[in-house]
């Protein structure tokens, strides 16, 4: 009998604290999201994921990869079986929190994305109240805190080395999840007006450019003409 050392997702939102709450807040933050997308391909990574309601999403097929029952595809997301280049969007809710290897995880996103394709990414922000989750003993094996939580600026970096331009980096629900979430509760919106980058999740929009080796590279053209004497000769040589 093989023994499964990965951390597993969480398969529905019901397994998170309150998850129908937080599911209806990533469904709020994404909808005005869904109309900018084109195209015929959209990819739900995970089974959260593949559960969100997606009102107004302009894309001929919707499809999804998880390694459960329900999945268009059953895969490892790191092993995606799909051409390079062949999809327009990619959703992944609580993926990189949970996954080994989270940079490979992008790197084959990145992979499928066509150029100018939309990565939608969600996940737990360490610099909020849900961390206080990971300081409890009784907690700690428990979800969303048996994950690890990485910084959003640290995703963001991740996704620059792949040649993405950040188009959204918000915040939502500002709550520790460790009770009911109350959507009136003072210290909530204290938190939201007074620390707005402490909110319990983060949603990171990001666009694939189309070859973001090509500044460098003509950067190195230009320099070229250096060894010459003759800058008019150098200008006229350079085409």
């Amino acid at each position: 009998m093989s023994v499964n050392l990965r951390p597993l997702a969480p398969q529905h939102w019901s397994q998170l604290p309150d998850g129908l709450t937080i599911k209806h807040h990533v469904e709020k933050e994404l909808a005005p999201w869904w109309p900018k997308v084109f195209g015929y391909h959209m990819l739900s990574l995970g089974a959260l994921s593949a559960q969100l309601d997606m009102p107004g999403l302009p894309i001929g097929r919707r499809f999804s990869v998880f390694d459960g029952e329900g999945a268009s595809l059953r895969a490892d997301f790191n092993e995606l079986p799909i051409q390079n280049g062949v999809i327009d969007a990619v959703v992944m809710n609580m993926l990189l929190d949970f996954d080994p290897d989270p940079y490979k995880l992008l790197r084959e996103t990145d992979r499928v994305l066509i150029s100018g394709g939309y990565l939608f990414i969600v996940g737990f922000n360490p610099l909020s109240p849900v961390f206080l989750g990971k300081l409890l003993p009784k907690q700690q094996d428990e979800f969303p805190w048996c994950g690890r939580f990485f910084m959003p600026s640290r995703v963001k970096d991740w996704l620059g080395l792949l040649g993405y331009r950040v188009v959204c980096d918000e915040r939502l629900l500002y709550h520790h999840l460790l009770s009911d979430i109350n959507r009136d509760s003072i210290w909530q919106h204290a938190l939201e007006a007074w620390l707005p980058g402490s909110g319990s999740l983060y949603l990171i929009v990001a666009r694939k450019l189309e070859s973001p080796l090509t500044p460098i590279h003509e950067k190195r053209k230009i320099r070229q003409p250096n060894w010459t004497t003759a800058p008019s000769a150098g200008r006229a040589g350079h085409h």
